[in-house]
């Protein structure tokens, strides 16, 4: 919830602020529709008081303060230690007309900024007439970092097994995660999700298979008893999200998939992330923490994939992994296959080459930062481009150049994992990092 909050002083001019101060609700309520507005206009200590308990008493996850009038920065750190919620300045520009400086707002908002600074609490600003689309553009990407961290401090990740021998990348520390973010990571056996797949009926199993085959023209041509392997181990997946409250699962995908269940569970993978749930390989938690913070900011389903090829005449990197890249990613030009795990031979991946379209590449990560994390973003073009390896892979142009974003992700020693999704949510990102005081690496 988006909380509106006016302070001012009653020696400015306040008819004038309670116009601009109108305005601005105007403006926000158009866009928002969880708002919450504090009136009238905070100008004393009761009055503050009284907004306080208003404003503890909601689902706040950001407090856009509007400075009205010039006040001093008391009233603003107030509301911010007691909310402990990002904070939006908001000041507004005035006329010069040679007479009275009627509302001082962008000074106010400069005393704020400097308390808030110092002591370390999260804020951005806006200095932005009260009906302009600039306003609107600035809180909307606010909205969505405060969002995003608002997610973490109550999400709970699912990782199933445990990281394969030398993929340093997807360890992960518990405490950390849950000091840094509020995060809950909760690990799970992967007999025990095994035994889960085993139990889950036939006639689940063949009804999934049934949806499926009309999504993928040649399910039909693979081992069907395979197939309702990885199927049923999708099943049993939802099951264990729905009953533990997960809002994300990694999962140990090999070897163990394909020497005890005879199939890959890939498709698992894609299936959960077109449910809204990020779901990743080789029980990389920090992926699915990306993912999930993409989709605080406004992502829908997110792709974890690697880097794997880089043609720097024609400016571009491929991303690619086996083939859990959601469906929902799918060139429309292309219909998606059912397909075998290139090195395991056994069922089911998705295979298909990524729509055109924005994207943005983001990976939390801990690579250069030994007592913290920060936050990897990066934009760019993918292409329309036939299908580069089996599985599931799209040739994409960075903003910023293929050689500059390898420079990057090579002397940084990055990830092998990036998270993938469609929208431009750069900005968003960057605040999301600021207020959960991450630097930020861009690619």
């Amino acid at each position: 919830m988006l909380a509106f909050v006016p302070i001012g002083r009653t020696t400015f001019d306040m008819a004038f602020a309670q116009t601009q101060n109108a305005l601005a609700q105007q403006t926000l309520r158009a866009a928002f529709a969880d708002l919450l507005v504090i009136e009238p206009i905070i100008t004393d200590a009761e009055s503050l008081e009284r907004a306080i308990v208003q404003l503890r008493g909601s689902p706040i996850s950001l407090a856009v303060i509007f400075q009205a009038t010039f006040a001093d920065s008391s009233a603003v750190v107030a509301l911010a230690e007691a909310l402990r919620v990002p904070i939006l300045l908001w000041a507004v520009p005035e006329p010069a007309t040679g007479g009275r400086l009627r509302l001082n707002s962008l000074c106010g908002v400069n005393l704020a900024a400097f308390a808030l600074k110092r002591r370390a609490l999260p804020y951005t600003f806006c200095y932005a007439a009260p009906d302009s689309a600039e306003a609107i553009r600035a809180i909307s990407h606010a909205a969505a970092a405060a969002n995003a961290l608002s997610l973490l401090r109550s999400a709970k990740i699912g990782v199933i097994g445990e990281h394969p021998l030398g993929f340093e990348p997807c360890a992960y520390n518990a405490e950390s995660l849950h000091e840094h973010f509020g995060v809950h990571v909760q690990p799970y056996a992967l007999d025990s999700a095994f035994a889960a797949a085993d139990s889950v009926s036939e006639a689940r199993v063949k009804a999934r298979y049934a949806d499926l085959a009309a999504r993928l023209s040649n399910l039909h041509e693979l081992n069907t008893a395979q197939v309702h392997g990885t199927l049923s181990f999708y099943e049993a997946m939802r099951d264990h999200i729905a009953a533990n409250g997960l809002h994300g699962l990694a999962v140990r995908c090999w070897p163990e998939t394909f020497l005890r269940r005879d199939c890959a569970v890939c498709a698992s993978s894609s299936l959960l992330c077109d449910d809204g749930i990020p779901a990743t390989c080789e029980a990389d938690v920090h992926g699915v923490l990306t993912g999930l913070i993409l989709q605080g900011v406004g992502a829908t389903a997110t792709f974890g994939a690697d880097m794997v090829a880089a043609d720097l005449e024609k400016d571009t990197l491929t991303f690619w992994h086996c083939g859990l890249a959601p469906l929902s990613m799918c060139d429309p030009n292309v219909a998606p296959r059912g397909a075998l795990h290139s090195n395991r031979q056994r069922p089911l991946l998705m295979e298909f080459p990524l729509k055109a379209g924005r994207v943005t590449v983001a990976r939390l990560t801990q690579a250069g930062a030994s007592n913290g994390y920060r936050l990897v973003i990066g934009t760019g073009e993918m292409l329309s481009t036939p299908m580069q390896f089996s599985g599931t892979s799209g040739v994409f142009q960075p903003d910023s150049g293929a050689a500059h974003a390898l420079q990057v992700i090579m002397t940084e020693g990055l990830d092998h994992h990036f998270t993938l999704a469609y929208g431009d949510f750069a900005e968003s990102l960057a605040l999301f990092a600021a207020f959960a005081k991450m630097p930020i690496i861009r690619l």
